[in-house]
């Protein structure tokens, strides 16, 4: 249940790590996602439909899978961190983060005093229950994965300043927030949106951080891998799902 601290140590070190957004709340499409072959799986929990109840029982089944569970919960507020960790996630993604405040806030809330402000509770999954407490406490700080998202661009125009707050892992663009709030909407192929890309890759690596997207377009990958991002999301279970079922159609209508 506890994490290893091996994703961060390779997302730090800026391997490339593939994941893919669980959106369903399904615990079912975990277990298949993470069986499938992807480091690391984003439970949705901005935007997907389930609840806490279901958010447990989607940590429960990448268990027994090899990739890191992450959830992404729906505000930046120190509440909703202790939930999603004191269940067992390995880390947290935090959106609409536009300011060095607001991703040091977020660093807080992923940690213990006298590092932060996650209140302490030895019974919890996260740390075993308890019989893995101690370790958990001395260790949480170095094995959890802060993922913040960049969604605006205050967040672009503060990038240098957010990744170099220490503890903030990953610069995760949203690439359908930040679009839209820049005015160009889906238009990822756009030179404002390249030059933002940019901007958040080079800062990235200037404070030994790594860059973060979501792409829904397979062509997109090597795209962003050339510009430096090395951890990288494509689709979701709700987008496989649909499509799928949009092909079984075409196919037994003879389209």
């Amino acid at each position: 249940m506890k994490p290893n601290g091996t994703l961060r140590s390779r997302v730090l070190a800026r391997e490339y790590v593939i994941g893919t957004f669980l959106n369903l709340g399904s615990p079912i499409t975990v277990e298949i996602a993470g069986l499938a072959g992807f480091d690391w799986l984003l439970i949705d929990h901005e935007h997907g439909p389930g609840g806490e109840d279901t958010m447990l029982h989607q940590l429960q089944a990448a268990t027994g899978t090899p990739a890191a569970p992450i959830v992404r919960i729906a505000a930046n507020e120190t509440p909703r961190f202790k939930r999603a960790l004191d269940m067992g996630a390995h880390g947290v993604m935090v959106p609409w983060v536009s300011t060095a405040a607001e991703a040091k806030a977020a660093v807080q809330s992923m940690r213990y005093p006298p590092r932060g402000l996650r209140g302490v509770a030895k019974f919890n999954r996260g740390a075993g229950f308890g019989g893995d407490f101690e370790e958990y406490y001395t260790h949480a700080h170095e094995w959890l994965l802060t993922v913040v998202q960049i969604e605006t661009p205050e967040a672009v125009n503060n990038i240098d300043e957010i990744a170099a707050v220490d503890g903030a892992d990953v610069m995760f663009v949203g690439p359908t927030d930040l679009s839209y709030n820049m005015g160009i909407r889906d238009q990822l192929d756009h030179p404002d949106f390249r030059a933002a890309l940019k901007k958040v890759s080079d800062a990235a690596k200037k404070h030994g951080k790594a860059a973060g997207i979501l792409v829904h377009n397979a062509a997109l990958v090597p795209i962003c891998r050339e510009l430096g991002y090395t951890f990288v999301a494509l689709g979701s279970d709700g987008g496989a799902v649909r499509t799928g079922l949009i092909g079984l159609v075409a196919s037994l209508r003879g389209k």
